[in-house]
This record gives structure tokens, C-alpha cells and sequence, in this order.
């Protein structure tokens, strides 16, 4: 079975898709297989010349057509794509002074002790294979400080009674695999994450980590819009 994505909305300058789990945003360099950026140069031919394209450790060049943002191959939800080259501007520059707000839904291990918490830590690139990140404490006003918010929604626990949390999580920086690391380093890693706990039975059915990408708000025009992608089919909530 081929993963598609899915239309949220579309204007004649913007597309908001649901990406489903295990489709990877666009190529790496290394691997040919399925992509959001070949979903969308086979679907909107025309975008193939907005934006910017990424040009691999290879030296490969891999167009992006219209995309600005990127969700982890396992994470699924909301992606904005522009589909012109003033709305691949404006939404860059929206991300980069921080005024684009998301919002997550994820499962961790174990019981979180707050109602809400926040944390503040730079996300570093670890020396060893594979490559995955790892947080170090800082301050917030370094300029190098990631920030995630989170709100518990809910307590609950596997059939084997193992503890976990369901989560609401607002990114307010956007660093590779920030809510993983983050979640890791306060003792309560996301459910089923394979990079991060790959020595943790999976709970709740889970088979990939437990991570969604619910909501999206941009402004558009002078006015707020939010995008919302429905929760998939493998989260239980």
C-alpha cells in the first residue's frame, strides 16, 4: 500500500496536508522511495519551482516544491506547503520569527508530576552512530536554547498497567527531533520511540513513535488561521 498524503485545505496560494507516518517528507540522497515531495511534484507539477531546493551530503540536489517546514518520517499530521514563491517568502520568514504556533498531541512513558511544564535546553548532535540528538541545559536567553511547552491531557495506562501521559506539546523553537529529545530528558520519552528508547517495550499498540502534529496557526491575510489534522488511527485517544 502506497502513503498519501491528505488535503486539509487548499487557496490558490497555500496547501495544508495531513502526512500519514513512515512517509518521509522528501529524499535524503541516499534512498530512492516514496516522498511528500514527489506526492506533490507528481500531483502540482507547477511547484516545482518554488522554494528553495536541498542539496544532500552527497552533492545530490532534491527539490522541495513549496515545502518550509518538515515532520519526522514517523510523525504524522499538518504540513503547510506554499504554492507560490510570495507564499514561500512570507511563511518562511513567519517560522523564523517564531510566530507560526503548533501544537502536538504524543503519548509518554509513565506519569507526568505536573499539570504543565516547560523546557529549556540546547539540542546537540551526538558524536556516535546512529545519528540521533541528545539536550544539554541552557539558559533561555542563548540564542542556541530550544523551548517546548506541554499540558497533561490525561493519565492512563497500558493493558499490561505500565503508566503513560497523554500530552498536548507546544514547540516554541523548531530544532531536528526537539520533542523527542526534550520529552527524553525529563524521564518521560515518547511511546515506541524507537531512536531514543530502542530498549522499551512499545505500549498502547504502538509501532512507531507516539507523536502527532494536531494543529497549525498562521496569520494569512490579517487573520488567524489554524489547520487541524485529525488524530490517526493508531492513536487511541
Amino acid at each position: 500500500m502506497i502513503l498519501e498524503p491528505q488535503v486539509i485545505s487548499e487557496t490558490e496560494e497555500l496547501l495544508v496536508l495531513n502526512k500519514p507516518a513512515s512517509l518521509i517528507v522528501h529524499s535524503d540522497g541516499r534512498t530512492k522511495e516514496a516522498s511528500v515531495a514527489e506526492w506533490l511534484l507528481g500531483k502540482y507539477p507547477a511547484l516545482k519551482g518554488v522554494g528553495e531546493p536541498w542539496v544532500s551530503p552527497q552533492g545530490e540536489r532534491v527539490l522541495l516544491p513549496g515545502i518550509v517546514h518538515r515532520l519526522d518520517r514517523t510523525t504524522s499530521g499538518v504540513l503547510l506547503i506554499a504554492k507560490t514563491d510570495e507564499m514561500y517568502a512570507y511563511l518562511k520568514n513567519e517560522f523564523k520569527e517564531r510566530r507560526v504556533e503548533k501544537a502536538y498531541r504524543a503519548y509518554v512513558y509513565g506519569h507526568m508530576e505536573k499539570e504543565e511544564g516547560r523546557i529549556i535546553a540546547e539540542i546537540m548532535r551526538s558524536s556516535e552512530s546512529p545519528r540521533r540528538w541528545y539536550a544539554r541545559a541552557c539558559d533561555e536567553s542563548d540564542k542556541r536554547a530550544a523551548i517546548t511547552e506541554w499540558r497533561l491531557l490525561e493519565h492512563l495506562a497500558d493493558a499490561t498497567g505500565e503508566a503513560a501521559s497523554y500530552l498536548e506539546i507546544h514547540p516554541k523553537t523548531g530544532r531536528t527531533h526537539q520533542i523527542r529529545v526534550h520529552l527524553a530528558s525529563i524521564g518521560h520519552p515518547i511511546v515506541a520511540d524507537h531512536l531514543y528508547v530502542p530498549d522499551r517495550a512499545a505500549i498502547l499498540g504502538f509501532q512507531r513513535p507516539a507523536l502527532h502534529a494536531y494543529s497549525i496557526s498562521v496569520i494569512i491575510d490579517d487573520e488567524k488561521k489554524t489547520f487541524t489534522a485529525p488524530l490517526p488511527p493508531d492513536f487511541p485517544a
